[in-house]
């Protein structure tokens, strides 16, 4: 064989090991089967702990805040007073408006001289038309019997209509005065609540049993009705609270379970149930407001806390699942017979549930970039 032929033939057999290499090596993507494994769909949100029942306390009027009167962190009950704006004119009102009070009320309750002269004068005025009374009828009857002068019966007549005026009038003067020292005590009282409720405004107290979590005004300090004075929440139950993406809120509803990391507690997971979805939609952040509680609150927390959360969609079992890089389209995968078109169900950040289309069996091309 002479060389020409020979390096012919050599170049003959390398091409056909290339062919024969390109063709086997034509596609040497990653290959897959799906897998059978639970599967969790969840929806991911940011976590702020913060106390049930928490409010800023604002004043009812404007002043100088004259002193706090609890420290953070202390304890408070419904009731009680958190600070005191000055307040020397309201204090003087309410002290008249007190005595005011007294007066009336001993006027109108007490031995009033007024009262008690009056009911001295209706019982002579009775004694005195009792008196007459008998004296005309008994006149009367002997006058119908023919007996007496005609001037001793229109005497005894004249006397017991004036003894019957006088104790009428004397009854109603002793109803009036009476009733007018009634008002004049249910006006005093009146005065008085409202002199209190004045008072009160300088004094700024707590509307629950909770604990002081801020003071943001110091002694001195100007107070206004549009700025907090203390910030009040409850001392022991905490509520987590969750801004969710508008995407994903439409798959919570109340009762689905949360699972709940802390910054604050890096090595422990907490569990919770979405317990409130706010309706209104955060415009700025694009976020609606969803609230969960503990199911085993930690032992120490405190207002401001931060963690994130997943929310539970839906979870299964034995679920025939495949890596999402695998999807084309949410419909479609690539199999050694093509393209197939696929039915998916939950899904998690990696993974997603095939309910049809193909089975555990089918070898899966990973899509080219």
């Amino acid at each position: 064989m002479n060389r020409r032929l020979a390096t012919s033939i050599f170049k003959l057999g390398v091409l056909s090991l290339g062919i024969i290499f390109i063709a086997n090596c034509g596609d040497s993507r990653d290959k897959i089967k799906p897998e059978k494994t639970s599967i969790t769909e969840s929806v991911y949100s940011s976590v702020t702990i913060q106390p049930d029942s928490l409010y800023l306390a604002y004043a009812a009027v404007g002043g100088i805040l004259d002193k706090n009167l609890v420290e953070e962190g202390d304890t408070i009950q419904r009731g009680e007073a958190i600070a005191q704006i000055i307040n020397n004119t309201p204090k003087l009102n309410m002290e008249n408006a007190r005595l005011s009070l007294e007066l009336a009320e001993q006027n109108y309750l007490g031995n009033n001289a007024v009262l008690e002269s009056l009911r001295e004068q209706i019982e002579a005025a009775s004694l005195q038309f009792a008196n007459d009374s008998l004296n005309f009828f008994r006149q009367k009857k002997l006058w119908e019997q023919g007996i007496g002068a005609r001037a001793e019966y229109d005497n005894r007549k004249l006397s017991y209509e004036l003894s019957r005026n006088n104790l009428s009038l004397k009854t109603s003067a002793y109803a009036q005065t009476k009733n007018e020292l009634e008002t004049r005590y249910r006006q005093a009282k009146n005065n008085y609540r409202t002199s209190s409720i004045a008072a009160s405004d300088f004094r700024i107290e707590s509307k629950i049993n909770g604990t002081v979590y801020a003071l943001y005004k110091n002694p001195g300090e100007i107070v206004t009705t549009m700025e907090p004075v203390a910030s009040v929440g409850s001392s022991s139950n905490f509520i987590i609270e969750m801004l969710v993406d508008e995407v994903d809120i439409v798959k919570l509803s109340t009762g689905q379970r949360v699972v709940i990391s802390l910054d604050a507690y890096p090595s422990k997971v907490f569990k919770a149930v979405v317990s409130k979805i706010y309706p209104k939609k955060d415009e700025r952040s694009q976020t609606f407001k969803v609230e969960a509680l503990f199911d085993n609150p930690p032992a120490t927390l405190y207002p401001g806390l931060s963690g994130e959360g997943n929310i539970i969609i839906d979870q299964r079992k034995n679920a025939l699942v495949i890596p999402k890089e695998y999807l084309i389209n949410d419909s479609l995968v690539e199999t050694d017979n093509g393209m197939v078109s696929v039915e998916i169900g939950i899904q998690d950040l990696e993974r997603v549930e095939i309910i049809s289309g193909i089975d555990e069996n089918t070898y899966l091309s990973k899509p080219s970039q």
